[in-house]
């Protein structure tokens, strides 16, 4: 394209004032424009199918902090191989990256997204490709920080291997019908966020350090597999939550080191309905799977339960977890033996809940877990408990290894 030619031959200059967007208003629709390395000046407007295409790290186009970098209003655009960065500060604007509306067949791939209030903002987009990019928030307090990926009313789409790093949020809400694999977030809040969305798939995702790994808020129909959630910290910190969630598969995921590994919250929400949580690994977290409020059929089975503080935990006061369906999981505190060698123990596990377990309830007595004092006091109370124990839950055949699982 002669657009090419004229900004390929421009190469040597500091800053290109507004000669990308001269060459997009000038390039007829389905061109592709190839810049150079160099200095673009953002708060660009594509608003016809275009293929902008860079050079990597060095081919930047700045939002001089003010607005949003890129706007795409158009459907069949591509923005590929460029650093997109300083965008405003505003909320009320959702200053961002790159804001896409009511268009479709929209690709960002291979981008690096930096210092932008929002990363890439997704309003009434369908059937389009997000792949590989660097996503990074400007460098506020947490809360402050826009979200790293937002999809509003956005169907069918694949997000792909993109890296959030100090964003806020990845949220997808009334969206459905999307593919979200592959991807990675440290040091946000919620890593993944769902509301009123469903039929969505989130595979092979990898989340560190973050307020919250995954969690699912009046959604339904969607698929969480083997995911790996880690380090979720803090009075919040949840490996994945369920919240008003009904027909969900949570299948072959790894949570460990969390403050809560599952958090279970009136889901599924349709009382003819269930949700499927299975094959999950849930390790060295203070509780493993937390329930809160009428939580019932549930079938959670074939899921290793290993290194946790409290396996399970119910706050709900009438004590609902007993009422899901416990099948074949590992506790390693079962205490049973098999002697027909089938791998499965031959006495059922139950576990009780004691309500003089006083580390549960006071964080600061939590410091001193695992300390001879607390083992003792927790033998004492199985021993000769204070009060009438609890039975949190049955599992008719439980496990007794987690290899193969």
């Amino acid at each position: 394209m002669r657009e090419a030619i004229l900004l390929l031959a421009l190469s040597s200059a500091t800053l290109f004032a507004n000669l990308l967007q001269e060459a997009i208003d000038k390039a007829p629709a389905g061109s592709k424009i190839e810049l150079p390395e160099g200095l673009f000046r953002g708060s660009i407007l594509i608003d016809k199918p275009l293929i902008i295409v860079g050079q990597g790290a060095k081919t930047v186009i700045d939002g001089e902090a003010n607005g949003t970098v890129v706007k795409i209003r158009s459907s069949n655009v591509t923005l590929e191989n460029l650093t997109i960065q300083n965008s405003g500060s505003e909320h009320e604007r959702v200053d961002a990256g790159v804001s896409i509306k009511d268009a479709k067949f929209v690709t960002i791939k291979n981008c690096r997204i930096l210092d932008s209030l929002f990363g890439i903002d997704l309003q009434n987009v369908h059937n389009s490709l997000i792949e590989n990019n660097y996503i990074t928030s400007k460098p506020f307090d947490l809360g402050i920080r826009g979200d790293g990926v937002r999809l509003w009313y956005s169907n069918d789409n694949t997000l792909r291997k993109n890296r959030l790093y100090k964003s806020r949020d990845f949220v997808i809400w009334y969206s459905h019908g999307n593919l979200i694999e592959e991807n990675s977030g440290e040091y946000g809040r919620y890593s993944l966020h769902f509301m009123y969305a469903g039929k969505n798939i989130v595979r092979r995702n990898v989340y560190k350090h973050n307020s919250v790994g995954i969690f699912f808020m009046y959604s339904r129909d969607t698929v969480a597999e083997e995911n790996i959630v880690m380090s979720s910290l803090g009075t919040t910190g949840i490996g994945i939550g369920l919240k008003d969630a009904s027909n969900f598969t949570i299948k072959n995921n790894t949570i460990l080191y969390c403050a809560k590994g599952f958090y279970i919250d009136r889901s599924p929400f349709q009382p003819d309905e269930h949700n499927y949580i299975e094959g999950n690994k849930v390790l060295y977290n203070s509780i493993g799977m937390h329930f809160h409020s009428l939580s019932i059929n549930n079938v959670i089975e074939h899921n290793i339960f290993k290194g946790n503080m409290e396996n399970v935990f119910d706050d709900s006061g009438k004590i609902h977890s007993v009422q899901n369906e416990w099948r074949r999981n590992y506790w390693d505190d079962y205490q049973g033996i098999d002697r027909d060698g089938d791998g499965i123990g031959d006495i059922p596990y139950t576990l009780y809940y004691y309500a003089d377990k006083m580390w549960l309830l006071n964080p600061n007595v939590r410091f001193f877990y695992g300390s001879p004092v607390i083992s003792i006091l927790n033998f004492l109370a199985k021993l000769a408990p204070f009060s009438e124990p609890v039975k949190l839950l049955t599992d008719p055949e439980p496990l007794m290894y987690e290899e193969g699982l």
